[in-house]
């Protein structure tokens, strides 16, 4: 029963080390969107104000804060230790997700 046959075995995915690359912030009146890429713009974790917040709660600074620390965390693991930034949008949670990224 819990025996498997056949079939293709997965590989496990190289993980990468990036020490340079780029954070994008997009900031809308309903979420905010934070997106860090390699140098030639290959995504390498991106997080949401959405996936932790639902309703009118997703579109504060404090849920973008949290966005942030989460994807900023992810892309330290890969080894991202620089980034240049790109806002965009005049959301709320714009400030805040460039002040945790500096922090």
């Amino acid at each position: 029963m819990g025996r498997r046959r056949g079939g293709q075995r997965t590989t496990r995915r190289e993980r990468r080390n990036v020490p340079q690359g780029r954070a994008y912030i997009q900031s809308t009146f309903n979420n905010t969107i934070i997106t860090f890429t390699d140098a030639s713009g290959d995504v390498v974790c991106w997080r949401s104000a959405g996936q932790s917040f639902r309703g009118s709660r997703k579109s504060t600074p404090y849920a973008a804060q949290i966005a942030t620390e989460a994807a900023t965390r992810a892309a330290m693991d890969i080894g991202m230790r620089e980034v240049d930034v790109f806002l965009k949008g005049p959301g709320p949670g714009r400030e805040a997700a460039l002040r945790t990224i500096e922090a």
